[in-house]
């Protein structure tokens, strides 16, 4: 038996190198320069955890952007919704997310993720279905609660997931492809609402209330096929697709990494974990990233709606401003490939750059008087800044990867802190009364991504000392 185990080893050992040897195809996709057996191997975790994670955030972000799609398309006059109602349900979402986030991931090192993730999936379905039967603001108010607390368990599971089986020449392309279906939900959001507002009437819904309907049918087959496609961890991983010399071929790899499996919590752990700097300053990096732009909030469809020379339809409202989440998808991409390549791993360079897009968007915005032309760029480049989710994530699990639970806890606690800012601050400098000009928040993005760049610079300063000190 042990002699067995040796043979498989070494055989692992002859598959895997410690340091991949990098070819020009290399810059095109991370596997073209591998062995025959890894490239087979990664090509299953890819078709596995890629479509399931993009599919799911495809529909997570789709039920998120939907809410918006929804008011501008019939729900606000309908409803009578002629406050800040829409600021409410946005924030009764983010304080049901901002719960269940670190709980999650904490039972994501305890539990298997291909149970948990799926079934937290399967109940926002049903919960998203719900809403297409709501009479007023309250009703809709409980159920984004509970379909934001179902849906916390998705982003930050899935990016531990993927940062427990990727390496580092390979992390940033699938962080960024998998946070690139955000930007994808977005978009078809507004092409989904411009379909089936012509459904308005049938069966006695309005077009608004079919979008949650359509929404729920697409998700649930989604959700179920977690079940199955999950291959949780590698120490723990039998997913029917992997052979066992592939399941140690996964552990082995992230061996090389220094990426350490799942191991007990003790009261020394957990002070080591609150006693670095690692928490603090990443989730600082991301909570600007995520409150320091303007992708959340309906500025464009808003300012679309209040035009009145030319004044747009509901089609053109729905439909314009998915060119600024063509935009992120193009510039994620960009930044995940260069980050894995030509920047060797780095991934300042692309926060900076989107973070400077970021800040000369919205402080032109908030300038206001501009020419339409200039008006429409920053609207449009806006999605610049949108797609560095990946990045930050891969950032937090290289710097974490001497330890399991606190790479699970530091990855929760930076989208986690994200929300509980989003949680609030929209209620004061995105408030619905002053669409479309929100000079407050026009303002805050600018700061914020001012932040950002600070904070971005701060974290690989902390890095490259501790590197050097190992």
């Amino acid at each position: 038996m042990a002699d067995n185990t040796a043979k498989e080893e070494n055989k692992i050992a002859q598959i895997v190198q410690v340091e991949p040897k990098r070819k020009w195809v290399s810059y095109i996709w991370d596997t073209f320069d591998k062995s025959p057996e890894e490239r087979r191997f990664l090509f299953k975790l890819d078709a596995a955890i890629l479509t399931f994670a993009s599919l799911g955030y495809f529909i997570k972000y789709l039920d998120q952007i939907n809410i918006n799609n929804a008011f501008v398309s019939g729900m606000k006059e309908d409803l009578g919704l002629y406050k800040n109602q829409l600021n409410y349900m946005q924030a009764c979402w983010t304080v049901g997310y901002v719960i269940g986030e670190i709980p999650s991931n904490i039972m994501l090192t305890k539990i298997r993720p291909q149970y948990w993730i799926p079934s937290m999936e399967v109940i926002w379905a049903v919960l998203t279905f719900s809403l297409c039967r709501c009479t007023s603001a309250k009703q809709i108010y409980v159920l984004r609660f509970f379909i934001g607390l179902a849906e916390s368990t998705f982003y930050p599971g899935m990016q531990y997931i993927i940062g427990s089986w990727y390496r580092k020449d390979e992390l940033a392309k699938r962080s960024c492809i998998f946070h690139t279906s955000s930007a994808l939900g977005t978009m078809f959001s507004g092409y989904l609402m411009a379909g089936v507002y012509k459904l308005d009437g049938i069966h006695g819904y309005k077009g608004w209330q079919w979008l949650f309907i359509v929404d729920g049918i697409i998700s649930l087959p989604v959700a179920l096929a977690g079940y199955f496609v999950l291959p949780d961890l590698p120490e723990i991983s039998k997913p029917f697709y992997l052979s066992k010399e592939e399941v140690l071929l996964g552990q082995k790899r992230m061996q090389l990494e220094g990426r350490k499996p799942r191991a007990p919590y003790t009261m020394t752990r957990i002070k080591k974990i609150f006693s670095s700097w690692h928490i603090y300053m990443l989730t600082l990096l991301y909570v600007t990233f995520n409150n320091g732009g303007m992708g959340s909030q309906p500025v464009f469809q808003q300012y679309l709606k209040s035009h009145k020379n030319p004044k747009y339809t509901i089609t053109q409202i729905n439909t314009y401003p998915t060119i600024t989440s063509a935009v992120q998808v193009i510039t994620t991409l960009i930044y995940a490939w260069t980050s894995d390549s030509i920047f060797k791993g780095r991934r300042w360079p692309a926060i900076l750059f989107g973070a400077s897009v970021n800040i000369f968007c919205s402080a032109s915005l908030a300038v206001w008087d501009i020419p339409e032309g200039l008006r429409w760029a920053a609207y449009i480049l806006a999605g610049c800044g949108g797609g560095l989710s990946g990045l930050c994530m891969a950032w937090a699990h290289e710097i974490c990867s001497d330890d399991n639970e606190e790479r699970a806890i530091v990855v929760g606690s930076m989208n986690e802190m994200a929300y509980v800012l989003q949680a609030w601050l929209p209620l004061i400098v995105w408030q619905q009364v002053e669409a479309p000009r929100y000079h407050k928040g026009f303002t805050t993005v600018s700061s914020t991504s001012g932040l950002l760049i600070c904070t971005a610079l701060g974290t690989r300063y902390l890095h490259g000392r501790e590197v050097e000190n190992k």
